[in-house]
């Protein structure tokens, strides 16, 4: 185990140098918010595009594997959203909960942990559970937060504003427009390429970086149902129940190849990402469970993915 343990660990101290430079003072409070945007709008977009535009068709065209991973997604998300509603909480914060424990960080350690495991090919794969993540599965939660919010039904009006944060999301566009441009069969120019490896290859390290300065920020944790129980529950779906389930759908139903199966495990056992934080804010919900399940999570996959990966070798 102590193998793989090191073959892991320079993603995480990735993590954990921002943590310490944003807890240390060396990066204000600025950093995090503007090193995350630069991920999102810029170099992730351009990985995104670069994947896509040369990715094969026999690559991508894994419909099982896309089975298998949204499964295990939802199968979590509304079985934690079912939970969360027998008590108190309000539907917009039940849905966010059903994020902390379904939404993996595909885009900021999947990525990295993808190509230092199991190498660039599998990136394209790796691309699909990003698009199932962070744009069906939040959308889905974008519905439901907004069905709760609203004080009357007004379908037409949720879809157009899903369908308007949907078409503005670079990590859903890029990977479009990548494909679109390899159903063309022209070849990239080579400046082009040189662009888009310069600015891609920034976005794994950046990425990192980023989730450690947000896991670096200082708090001041609000009162909520169930406290740190509540956020052990939801890390506990996270890291060991979403696995387990994208492992028996992987090997006993759908019935992938161990390189395929290893894969959509590693990306299920990832912690959670920064998405359902960043919902939150921008809706105004309490997000003290959510930064401790991201928190938590993420020391916790250091663990738990080394001890999959050790297991599997």
């Amino acid at each position: 185990m102590l193998t793989t343990f090191f073959v892991v660990l320079p993603i995480f101290a990735l993590i954990f140098l921002g943590f310490g430079a944003r807890r240390g003072g060396v990066l204000g409070p600025h950093a995090t918010t503007e090193l995350n945007r630069f991920v999102v709008y810029l170099a992730l977009p351009a990985l995104l595009f670069d994947i896509m535009a040369h990715a094969r068709w026999a690559t991508l065209d894994q419909p099982a594997f896309a089975a298998v991973f949204t499964l295990s997604t939802f199968i979590v998300f509304t079985l934690t959203v079912l939970l969360r509603l027998r008590g108190t909480r309000h539907l917009a914060d039940v849905s966010i909960d059903g994020l902390n424990a379904g939404y993996a960080n595909t885009g900021f350690i999947g990525f990295p942990l993808s190509l230092i495991v199991f190498g660039r090919g599998m990136l394209g794969l790796t691309t699909v559970a990003t698009i199932i993540t962070v744009c069906v599965l939040f959308a889905v939660a974008i519905v439901l937060i907004e069905i709760g919010l609203q004080t009357e039904a007004r379908p037409a009006h949720l879809l157009l504003k899903v369908g308007r944060s949907l078409i503005r999301n670079p990590l859903l566009v890029a990977p479009m427009l990548g494909a679109a441009w390899a159903a063309t069969g022209v070849a990239l120019p080579a400046s082009a390429e040189t662009f888009l490896h310069l600015l891609g290859d920034a976005a794994s390290p950046c990425a990192l970086v980023a989730l450690g300065l947000f896991l670096g920020e200082r708090r001041v944790a609000a009162a909520s149902e169930g406290g740190l129980s509540g956020s052990l529950l939801l890390v506990g779906l996270k890291l060991i129940l979403q696995p387990v389930l994208a492992w028996a759908l992987a090997t006993q139903v759908f019935r992938l190849a161990p390189s395929l199966t290893h894969l959509v495990v590693v990306l299920a056992a990832l912690p959670t990402g920064t998405g359902p934080f960043m919902l939150a804010e921008f809706y105004g919900r309490e997000a003290s469970v959510t930064a401790r399940s991201i928190l938590l999570s993420t020391i916790g996959s250091l663990v738990t993915v080394s001890a999959y990966l050790a297991w599997v070798r």
